[in-house]
């Protein structure tokens, strides 16, 4: 790993950019309790000096240098040094501290140096103007002042290269993880442009990369099956196709060879016209569904009553039912009324299939019933007969172009009906669910909610 590739990811740069946010931060609020505090302890020195001051101001020259003589000898520290001067500044009584030149009447404290007899402390302090033209002095040290500030300034020195030291390593630390994870996305990426459409990109947490290497895994997958149905349509057209070709070439060659009369002739040629349009049809329902999962058909969509349909579709289908002595029955449940936004002629062709199907496998006597559920957050088609029904190894598989269960093999049919409607349904972000045996009953679900995902085949 290059650091000019760590630098570059967002990762480390957002890193960086809060440590500088949290860095300038710190350093405003080390600022404002360093001011905050040397301001308190400077109030309370100036009104400890206002205080004494002006309780010895009151007293007469005499009393005053005596209490100063007093204290001077039992405490000669230099903490607190008051001080009697003449009026020429020497010192009368008190502490040994030389005469602050310029402020003989001073009104407002003020800061002044030190001698060179005394500690290197600088003092803060008041002088009074007695009326025997003498100087009072009341001063403190801030000697302990100024050693916060030290500690302050340490501690924020110290903590803010612990700080910057911990942001840069967890900066690089973030940086790393991101150059490895795209690292591992681009490798994958090379893998899959070079054909491996079964790799996928690695997840790595549920964060911003994680949520879009999910959606792009999710598109890598239905381009997966995109690409497995194109491959298998070709394969799937020649195995299909080859049998009515075969039938057809084999009818004229033998119509060729042992017709001797204008009906033989044209008996052969109306089974090879009956070949020629089941090839047709065939070909048309594989159109038919490229076109539908193109999704072109969604500009057209409008608003549409699913009950109005599905009362269509049955009322079409009733007079094969009774021919087969198989009885048909519409159920609605739900709202009255429900609009839905779909292609009205596609979502036709869907129910149509469905309820085909189920008459076509349905034995004599059967049941076929088509169910309308409608609720404030779906709506629920289903069509459920009493036959046979679909084992649970081919609901899968019954989806797949020209795929058909076994015991639908010796029944008319080309294989893409359930392929038609798994495409209309997908067009119309519909659910499709295959339950049963006993009989068969698929149910396409449309949430309005929220979008729902593309088809599902879900076992009960």
């Amino acid at each position: 790993m290059r650091l000019a590739d760590l630098s570059k990811t967002t990762s480390f740069r957002l890193a960086i950019a809060f440590l500088a946010l949290f860095g300038l931060a710190s350093l405003t609020l080390f600022a404002f309790i360093s001011w905050e505090v040397k301001g308190f302890l400077s109030n309370r020195v100036d009104e400890w000096v206002q205080r004494e001051g002006k309780v010895l101001s009151r007293l007469d020259a005499t009393a005053l240098a005596q209490r100063l003589d007093n204290r001077q000898r039992d405490d000669a520290t230099t903490e607190r040094p008051i001080t009697l001067y003449d009026p020429a500044g020497k010192v009368l009584a008190g502490s040994p501290v030389p005469f602050p030149a310029g402020h003989d009447s001073a009104t407002a404290p003020f800061e002044f140096g030190h001698g060179s007899h005394l500690p290197m402390a600088p003092f803060r302090g008041l002088t009074w103007r007695l009326p025997t033209g003498q100087t009072l002095l009341v001063a403190q040290s801030v000697d302990e002042l100024n050693e916060f500030g030290d500690v302050l300034l340490g501690a924020m020195l110290l903590a803010g290269g612990v700080t910057t030291v911990l942001g840069l390593v967890g900066a690089i630390l973030i940086g790393a993880g991101a150059v490895r994870q795209l690292d591992d996305i681009t490798k994958a990426t090379r893998t899959i442009v070079k054909g491996d459409l079964s790799g996928r990109l690695p997840m790595r947490g549920s964060g911003d990369v994680g949520r879009l290497v999910a959606v792009v895994n999710e598109m890598l997958d239905e381009l997966q099956r995109l690409m497995n149905e194109v491959k298998g349509v070709c394969d799937n057209i020649a195995h299909e196709m080859r049998t009515p070709l075969t039938r057809l070439l084999a009818g004229l060659d033998r119509s060729r060879r042992r017709s001797s009369s204008t009906a033989d002739y044209a008996e052969s040629v109306d089974e090879a016209i009956a070949e020629t349009q089941g090839i047709l049809k065939t070909f048309g329902a594989l159109l038919r569904i490229s076109e539908i999962e193109d999704g072109a058909r969604r500009a057209g969509f409008i608003d549409v009553d699913l009950g109005a349909i599905v009362t269509d579709a049955v009322e079409f289908y009733e007079p094969l039912a009774d021919d087969r002595n198989i009885t048909i029955s519409a159920l609605f449940e739900g709202e009255t009324a429900s609009s839905s936004r779909g292609d009205p002629s596609l979502l036709f062709e869907a129910f149509a299939n469905l309820i085909d199907n189920a008459i076509k496998f349905t034995p004599a006597g059967g049941s076929v019933e088509v169910r309308l559920v409608r609720s404030g957050s779906a709506d629920v088609v289903s069509v459920s007969d009493s036959g046979p029904g679909i084992s649970e190894a081919d609901r899968i598989m019954v989806l797949k172009r020209f795929y058909r269960a076994e015991p639908s093999r010796h029944e008319p049919g080309n294989g893409l009906g359930l392929s038609l409607v798994a495409a209309i349904a997908r067009l119309h972000d519909m659910d499709m669910v295959i339950e049963g045996p006993p009989g068969c009953r698929i149910v396409l679900t449309r949430n309005r909610s929220e979008k729902a995902s593309p088809v599902e085949i879900c076992d009960f």
